[in-house]
């Protein structure tokens, strides 16, 4: 179902920007056991049979929820600690210094700083700083001159050197985690590999303060889904994460130490025909202490167009999804999240 840009959302009900509209049941949530757990190191394995496991539980965790925890992936975790140590010291400057790379200093795109409670229409408590793909990072870029977007701070010691070697990282993670997910669509296994060779690739510290209002009142982030084709994220041991179920309930997401939390997003969704889900998510901060998290957001190339995969689609079920490329929809995505302040 969806609704038009005028027609305000029904009591229990909240609408997404990507035009999802879903039932809620309650706004508390509700602990369970854990998400999905998956021993991703398979994936490094030469046996493909081993790699092809993985995939299948990916597969099924992907189709039914749109999240799983990823355990022992590979990236070591000395490198999330150092970039929440330069998190702590990028949110404790004044923030008129925070504001000297102001998100809005950049047109089209989602770089830069966001402020406390900026984008704050539906009430959300955070601030974050976001920085994008960068080629002279990328040990396998195409073109290590291409001109980057970003937007730095000046007064923090190492950050953009210390969120870079982060960045690596977890873009190696990504590009073989996309491998995994071409054999868990039932796809060749390279399948996807000519769309990463310079992907969309952006990364967000983000700072929750100590939460004093109700869940219905305000959220660390607010109900979103993210519009790349899978995040990765970071979390520190506060907790807050929760995932809406498809029967409208809140889902408590526990940490699991040195684990990442992976999620569908949008982009992989409408690959997928709605076989991947991108579920939506929030942050209720309630744990009595500053939260921290780094989500890492993946996507293929902006020149990829965005069109069904051969093994979503057949003629009981065609296609539902205008096709455009990547970078028409991120563009749209992000223009939308900056005039509308908080639903993203």
């Amino acid at each position: 179902m969806t609704l038009t840009e005028e027609e305000p959302p029904r009591p229990g009900t909240i609408r997404l920007q990507n035009g999802q509209v879903l039932d809620v049941k309650s706004d508390s949530g509700r602990k369970m056991d854990s998400l999905p757990v998956i021993d991703v190191s398979g994936m490094y394995s030469d046996n493909f049979e081993r790699r092809k496991a993985v995939a299948e539980q990916v597969r099924t965790a992907a189709h039914e929820i749109g999240f799983f925890y990823a355990i022992n992936h590979g990236v070591d975790l000395r490198h999330p600690k150092n970039t929440f140590e330069q998190a702590k010291l990028f949110f404790e400057l004044p923030t008129e210094k925070k504001m000297e790379v102001f998100t809005d200093l950049v047109p089209n795109e989602y770089v830069g700083y966001h402020p406390l409670e900026h984008y704050s229409r539906s009430g959300h408590l955070c601030e974050a700083f976001n920085w994008a793909y960068d080629a002279k990072f990328d040990p396998e870029t195409l073109d290590p001159n291409e001109p980057s977007i970003n937007i730095w701070p000046t007064g923090v010691l190492n950050f953009k050197e210390t969120l870079f070697e982060h960045h690596t990282q977890m873009l190696s993670f990504s590009r073989r985690m996309t491998r995994i997910f071409a054999l868990a669509l039932h796809l060749p296994e390279d399948a996807f590999d000519m769309y990463i060779q310079r992907p969309e690739a952006g990364m967000r510290i983000l700072h929750y303060p100590q939460q004093e209002a109700a869940e219905e009142d305000q959220n660390g982030i607010g109900a979103h889904t993210d519009f790349e084709c899978f995040t990765t994220v970071t979390q520190d041991d506060c907790g807050g994460l929760e995932v809406l179920s498809k029967d409208g309930e809140w889902i408590q997401a526990k940490p699991i130490p040195g684990a990442f939390v992976v999620n569908i997003a949008d982009c992989f969704m409408r690959q997928t025909n709605d076989f991947f889900v991108s579920t939506v998510h929030r942050v209720i901060n309630k744990s009595g202490k500053e939260r921290y998290s780094c989500p890492f957001f993946f996507g293929f190339d902006r020149k990829k167009i965005l069109e069904a995969v051969p093994t979503c689609v057949s003629e009981s079920n065609p296609m539902k999804y205008p096709i455009m490329t990547a970078g028409e929809y991120y563009a749209w995505r992000a223009n939308k999240a900056k005039s509308q302040r908080g639903e993203y």
